[in-house]
């Protein structure tokens, strides 16, 4: 019963996180970082990542929890392969509990999944209604299936996150936000630049980069874009982020 109790009040934190950036003027790529990670937290699996469709309709990668997770995502969009690919144009989750199983439909993808360690992926949609704009992919290191209550966990978060990207009037007038999605894209070009300063800087891999980063974000309440913005502009010596980080480490 207590682990059943801990696991209830993890998925109420989830919601709120999630909830708490749907305010005016909210920071969507906190808002998607934060949904990749309580993936992670949340479900057994080993890497979460979102691709979001840019405002030409093709698929962009805006958030993952580790750096191997992003590369994947990227390779499946290069290729124009893999189950990521498939969930998005066909608005409907590809689940697979073996992707060496499924090597024949995926060749090329099956191939860099387990010279990357993954062995499992389920990908499933952001929808609202009847439109998709992007898909969630959650990787394991290991075969198998996810269970049915983490499959309709893991569709209620991107159902949430999906919500925080378009608003209702704008799906009554049946309109996409293309301005808020492109905005989206040109913060993770950003952050990723960002990610670079502080790996150069501090000697650190991009994922601990990353969380540097994030830290810093939310230890001064600024927003993330903005932090990485003033990284990559040169505005923000990255020795003042890294020292910040070692302090709260200490």
């Amino acid at each position: 019963m207590a682990g059943m109790a801990d696991r209830e009040r993890q998925v109420t934190r989830a919601f709120v996180a999630l909830a708490d950036t749907l305010v005016d003027d909210y920071d969507i790529a906190d808002l998607l970082h934060t949904l990749v990670g309580q993936c992670v937290a949340l479900l057994d699996v080993a890497a979460a990542g979102l691709t979001l469709a840019d405002e030409r309709g093709s698929l962009q990668v805006l958030a993952s929890s580790t750096e191997q997770a992003r590369l994947i995502e990227l390779f499946q969009l290069n290729i124009d392969e893999g189950p990521c690919v498939d969930c998005f144009t066909g608005q409907a989750p590809v689940l697979v509990a073996d992707i060496a199983a499924q090597s024949a439909r995926w060749p090329r993808f099956a191939a860099e999944a387990a010279r990357d360690g993954f062995a499992s992926v389920h990908a499933l949609p952001l929808r609202l209604r009847k439109q998709t704009i992007g898909a969630l992919n959650l990787f394991g290191h290991r075969p198998g299936e996810l269970g049915a209550d983490d499959l309709e966990l893991a569709q209620g978060l991107a159902d949430t996150a999906t919500i925080g990207i378009l608003q209702e009037r704008a799906i009554r007038r049946g309109e996409i936000l293309s301005e808020q999605l492109q905005a989206a894209l040109n913060s993770r070009v950003i952050i990723e630049q960002a990610k670079g300063v502080l790996s150069v800087a501090g000697g650190l891999d991009m994922d601990d980069a990353f969380s540097v980063l994030r830290d810093y974000s939310r230890g001064t309440n600024s927003r993330l874009s903005e932090v990485a913005r003033a990284l990559a502009d040169r505005k923000l010596d990255p020795r003042v982020v890294l020292t910040r980080s070692a302090a709260r480490e200490r």
